[in-house]
């Protein structure tokens, strides 16, 4: 198929725009092009204000390019959880040095002791591939805070004035202590055994709101599996992912 897909959507800031629109076209940030139809703007006194505006559109893959193959499923019919593995020297893009460069000063600005390792994360078939700057040290709950809202937002600045010095939007994931990777782990259990009850119930299974990014993980999770679909429902904090029994 060469058609394309477009999704216009709002969040607080243009990252959560970004990811609730990947979320929603259930695609990975490399096969969508993203256009900012709106700045986020503060009123006064908490009137006026507004939501970040984006739009994004799959790429259309060439009529005579084939299909990717497809993941290797695990016995629960979901998607393999991706494989980490460090990169360095010749292998470093420049996506992961400069921002490498950008987050090690934040964190030396912040008088936080940690080191900053370059990773990729990709699945078996080397579909899909997530850049990840991995902070290690000791004591880091302070920088991944309620929830990881303070590891997104370091990783907004991170990628904000990465993307500066690039001179493009820059790709990659901040992640301490390997917060998110954990997290995604239970993500991925979770949706594997939610996706089996609303199987066994024959009925819609509703999960509890998540930010965009976690609702992201769930409909990548459960996309390959051919008896549930999935789809998000809500808005705002509310919104939340739905599974629903495909009907033969």
């Amino acid at each position: 198929m060469s058609e394309t897909r477009t999704v216009e959507i709002s969040g607080s800031d243009i990252e959560e725009a970004i990811e609730a629109g990947l979320a929603e076209l259930q695609v990975s940030r490399e096969n969508v092009i993203v256009e900012i139809l709106e700045e986020p703007a503060r009123g006064m006194l908490g009137f006026g204000s507004k939501m970040a505006t984006v739009r994004l559109t799959t790429a259309a893959r060439p009529r005579s390019e084939a299909a990717p193959p497809k993941p290797s499923l695990t016995e629960q019919g979901i998607v393999a959880v991706p494989k980490v593995h460090p990169v360095s020297g010749d292998d470093l893009i420049d996506d992961l040095r400069v921002g490498k460069e950008t987050l090690s000063t934040l964190l030396e600005l912040m008088e936080i002791d940690a080191e900053v390792a370059t990773e990729v994360s990709e699945s078996s078939t080397g579909e899909d591939k997530t850049y990840i700057l991995q902070i290690q040290g000791d004591n880091l709950r302070s920088l991944i805070g309620r929830k990881g809202e303070t590891l997104a937002s370091l990783q907004y600045i991170t990628r904000l004035v990465a993307s500066r010095d690039l001179q493009r939007r820059a790709n990659f994931m901040v992640d301490a202590g390997e917060y998110k990777a954990k997290r995604t782990m239970k993500l991925y259990k979770l949706a594997s055994r939610m996706a089996n009850q609303a199987i066994e119930r024959g009925r819609t299974v509703h999960l509890e709101p998540m930010p965009p990014h976690e609702r992201r993980i769930i409909h990548m999770a459960l996309r390959h599996r051919g008896d549930v679909t999935t789809t998000s429902v809500g808005e705002g904090k509310y919104r939340k992912v739905t599974i629903v029994p495909r009907r033969d």
